[in-house]
């Protein structure tokens, strides 16, 4: 299968602080990797690098087929970027955000784009409501809808569910899924394991400047010990219990 990103012995450092140490990795179209690592291992930088946001020091890096040093414009025309925290304009509507962000891409029809992503969001009721009365959730939908503005091929998603409640998570996690169908890849960082368990169709771990584990859940399962069949009385989770209690007053 064809890669949408390519990178071979990438490299960055901040003076004497050598923070990628030969990086490699491979991104099938079409699929969702997940990039592990505790915080200051470097997943940000290799998304700022491969986003054309930062120069890397060494090694090569290709995008959506280009080099993201010699045509840093093609690449950006044919990604998007989502932060770990939502970029919306809070004076701005959600019609209004999305209106802008398609007249930035030169759509010919910004308010039906606007529109077609509002419906598809389940923002249709609030478009019209500043952001900043947006919850949480809401808010990061829009700005997943806004960052698919223009159909890019390939989306870069750091740490989208930070500081989301279990049911905004879930939600990222349905829109993160609905997007590998339809054929966007999609390249996330995280730092909860469940989320990388749950989304992701390969895996790669980060630490000390490199990639020490990549593989799927799968692949990587083998290389612990097989597990002991013990029989327990399971216990749900507090999550589990959150969603449920919830569930059910929605319901009424």
């Amino acid at each position: 299968m064809e890669n949408t990103i390519n990178v071979k012995g990438l490299q960055k450092s901040y003076g004497n602080l050598h923070v990628l140490k030969g990086v490699d990795i491979e991104v099938q179209k079409g699929s969702i990797f997940a990039l592990l690592g505790p915080n200051g291992s470097g997943k940000t930088t290799i998304v700022k690098i491969l986003t054309t946001l930062l120069k890397p020091d060494g090694g090569t890096c290709t995008v959506n087929g280009f080099d993201v040093a010699a045509k840093p414009d093609r690449v950006r025309q044919s990604i998007s970027l989502t932060g770990q925290f939502a970029a919306v304009d809070e004076i701005l509507t959600g019609r209004e955000n999305l209106v802008m962000i398609a007249k930035l891409r030169h759509l010919s029809n910004a308010e039906q784009a606007a529109d077609d992503l509002l419906k598809r969001f389940g923002l249709s009721e609030a478009a019209n409501r500043k952001a900043s009365a947006y919850s949480g959730g809401m808010r990061r939908r829009l700005d997943l809808a806004m960052s698919l503005v223009g159909d890019p091929q390939l989306i870069f998603l750091d740490e989208p569910t930070t500081g989301l409640d279990p049911e905004a998570r879930i939600e990222v996690w349905t829109i993160v899924k609905e997007l590998a169908l339809r054929g966007i890849t999609v390249f996330l960082t995280t730092q909860y394991l469940d989320e990388a368990e749950q989304l992701a169709d390969k895996i790669a771990i980060l630490h000390n400047g490199s990639i020490i584990v990549n593989g799927t859940f799968d692949e990587l399962k083998k290389r612990f010990p097989p597990a002991k069949v013990e029989y327990i009385e399971k216990q749900p989770t507090l999550e589990e219990i959150f969603l449920s209690i919830v569930g059910k007053k929605e319901k009424h």
